[in-house]
């Protein structure tokens, strides 16, 4: 017996009639129950993200705003990513109604494909054990458990990158070219749904074809290249077609600066991530100060370990590496082809060139991209168990198998320690099983007890995730930056601005109903889940209706913490630099509606205000960022004008813009306290129109919100 790992040359082991008994039904098991518990819950998350719940909203009712993805259904402004990701829930909102479940079921339905998806592809390489331990693997990591149940693009963006990866697994198969033009195709309507991200697996991609394609070098380069025109022409025609259908008649491309949807390609979506340089931005771009401390938490190769991230992803990230590594060994000498090699570089180059871009990229990051790394180490650890499991009697690979172990055991101690009040048990449960599993991985016990080491392995690895991923499932998410998991202690790794608005770690509670929903309740009038909350009984003071004159100001009402949610802990204020407020907390002029990163919940009567001939006008109301109007569009589906887009800094419209649609009598309200984010300015469009509109309308509050009807000048 030796203690080097050498390469094997034997093939993968035929598959018995008995296994092929148990995968199915396993299979059942598997999607089944990923179904029951992401569909658990569901609607205490509300409209989730309302920036997007709201397009969603526009183009239900709009083909239009659905081709453009617009923020509001008369189409001023679309939201900064493109539509695909809109797609599939407004073709469901045009089906069973607006309401949460409509648009939330579809995610959970990516979700579930995604984890069939993995199995499928970790399957064909690895045999049944490896997919369904991938499978698994997938459904309880905690990010996976969180994003297939928002609204974000990642859904649909994850599963698009993991069909890309089930067809390259085709293609590495027999070589035709149907699998390079559709990994090539998926891959461009991936680009729709959020831009560059996507590229990210394209390098693991094409270098797995490259090395393993079964045809000679020529052909495989010439089939590389319809891949990428696949991929172009699948991305191509909606770009061309925005930028060559007339501006004038198009909405404003929400984040550019120069109504451009190749800007924020290339900027803000796009090399700006990277560099930190992105104009438009919800903080200052630039280089990062020594040290690597900046907007968004520090960079470097510990950055997918750190508390915002850590919780989230990193469970597994050491054993998928060990797997990567040992499995490239164990398949050395096999021949060029050889399936299960092509399937370790394609997971192993989408985990390292991935993780590496996340770890370093000095523009926006937030905790819940880490979702794009789920598959591949889902994969990694699926191919890595059943690989391990079959070279067992050589030394080397049962001291590699150990170490595996022992470094998940230590890396789930050490993120179950970063909330050790909560559910302290645990991670001494785990450290304990954890030592005793790797014992008995690198000394193996008799055959008796095999399964009792395999249980502790097992919960070693999946104790922490699944926990964490109950505890995401069990509590409402909402707002901009959703994170799984319980609180952590952040020991100052946190963007600096961050303190009082999403905890980074925790959970953004925006936008919270009085039940402790995230903008979940059902009105009384039978509205749909997330629309207009119970009536308010308004300002003390106001007139009847709930209407006061400027004299009688109160604070705006903004989102309402619930018993059980997690919120901040800060107030108003004191939160992004220039008083900006992540709370839907007042603007300088009263009541607003929302704030930066979660829209709020207008009262019964705000909303019946706006009803009121709300046919008559093309916009209802008009707000200043995009989640300060949100709230009032999702509540009267009727199009509430988002100024200046998400940061309240885009260019649109206009002032002289805003006051031609005031003077043609478009716009019935204007909601007084909406905020942007640090990268608006007093020179801004949205603070001009602001300034205008206080020197020339009278302010009044409804329920602590400054409106102003812009019918009526003074």
């Amino acid at each position: 017996m030796t203690a080097t790992l050498t390469a094997t040359p034997i093939a993968a082991e035929p598959r018995p009639k008995s296994e092929l008994r148990w995968e199915y039904p396993a299979l059942a098991v598997l999607l089944i129950g990923t179904t029951v518990a992401y569909l658990c819950n569901l609607s205490a998350n509300g409209w989730a993200n309302s920036f997007y719940s709201a397009a969603v909203q526009a183009g239900s009712v709009s083909w239009k705003a659905f081709f453009f993805g617009s923020s509001d259904a008369a189409n001023s402004i679309t939201v900064d990513k493109p539509p695909a990701s809109l797609w599939l829930m407004e073709l469901s909102v045009r089906a069973f109604g607006l309401n949460s479940w409509s648009i939330l079921v579809p995610e959970v339905l990516l979700g579930v494909a995604t984890v069939a998806l993995v199995w499928a592809t970790v399957r064909r390489p690895f045999g049944p054990a490896a997919g369904l331990i991938a499978g698994s693997a997938l459904a309880v990591t905690p990010v996976a458990a969180l994003m297939f149940r928002f609204n974000n693009p990642e859904a649909l963006l994850v599963f698009l990158m993991v069909a890309a990866a089930w067809a390259m697994t085709r293609a590495v198969e027999d070589g035709r070219w149907r699998w390079l033009v559709l990994t090539g195709a998926l891959i461009g309507f991936g680009f729709l749904t959020k831009q560059l991200q996507v590229l990210l697996v394209v390098p693991a991609l094409a270098l797995t074809y490259l090395i393993a394609g079964p045809p000679k070098l020529g052909k495989r380069i010439v089939q590389l290249f319809a891949a990428g025109a696949a991929m172009v022409l699948a991305a191509g025609w909606w770009l061309l077609a925005v930028e060559l259908w007339p501006a004038s008649s198009r909405p404003w491309i929400g984040g550019s600066h120069e109504n451009s949807i190749l800007e924020l390609t290339l900027g803000y979506n796009g090399l700006g991530r990277l560099n930190g340089n992105e104009r438009g931005s919800v903080g200052p771009g630039g280089e990062l100060p020594p040290g690597g401390n900046g907007m968004w938490g520090d960079t470097g190769i510990t950055r997918l370990f750190e508390p915002a991230q850590g919780g989230q992803i990193a469970w597994l990230i050491p054993a998928a590496l060990i797997a990567l590594f040992v499995g490239i060994i164990l398949c050395g000498k096999r021949v060029r082809t050889d399936q299960q090699r092509a399937s370790l570089i394609l997971w192993g180059g989408w985990l390292l060139v991935t993780g590496l871009v996340f770890s370093f990229m000095a523009g926006i990051f937030h905790q819940y991209y880490t979702v794009a790394l789920a598959p591949a180490v889902a994969a990694l650890v699926g191919a890595g168990v059943v690989l391990l499991w079959r070279e067992r009697r050589r030394l080397a690979v049962r001291l590699a198998a150990a170490l595996a172990v022992g470094l998940t055991a230590a890396t789930a101690w050490m993120l179950l320690s970063r909330s050790a009040e909560w559910q302290p048990w645990l991670r001494w449960t785990v450290l304990v099983v954890g030592v005793l599993a790797t014992l008995a991985v690198a000394f193996p016990a008799p055959r008796k007890l095999a399964m009792v080491s395999a249980l502790a392995v097992a919960f070693t690895g999946l104790a922490g995730p699944v926990a964490y991923a109950v505890d995401t499932i069990a509590t409402p998410h909402a707002g901009s930056i959703p994170s799984a998991g319980p609180n952590v202690a952040m020991h100052g790794n946190r963007p600096p601005w961050s303190e009082g608005m999403n905890g980074m770690g925790g959970r953004p509670q925006v936008g919270l109903a009085t039940d402790g929903r995230a903008g979940a309740r059902q009105a009384p009038d039978g509205r749909s889940p997330g629309s207009a909350p119970m009536p308010g009984t308004g300002p003390q003071g106001a007139t009847p209706g709930g209407i006061s004159l400027p004299g009688n100001q109160m604070p705006g009402t903004g989102p309402q913490a619930a018993p059980g949610s997690r919120t901040p802990s800060t107030g108003p204020n004191q939160g992004m630099p220039g008083g900006v407020t992540g709370d839907g907390g007042p603007g300088p002029d009263g009541g607003g509606m929302g704030g930066l990163l979660g829209a709020g919940e207008p009262s019964a009567q705000v909303v019946s205000l706006l009803e009121q001939n709300g046919g008559d006008y093309t916009w209802v109301a008009a707000a200043i960022g995009s989640n300060s109007a949100a709230g009032l569009q999702l509540a009267t589906e009727l199009p509430v004008m988002p100024i200046g887009g998400f940061n309240g800094s885009d260019q649109s419209p206009t002032l002289e813009q805003f006051k031609q649609y005031v003077a043609e009598g478009k716009i019935h309200y204007f909601v007084g306290g909406g905020r942007g984010g640090p990268g608006s300015s007093s020179s801004s469009p949205s603070a001009q129109i602001t300034q205008w509109v206080q020197e020339n309308f009278t302010a009044m509050q409804v329920d602590g919100v400054t409106l102003y009807d812009l019918t009526s000048p003074r």
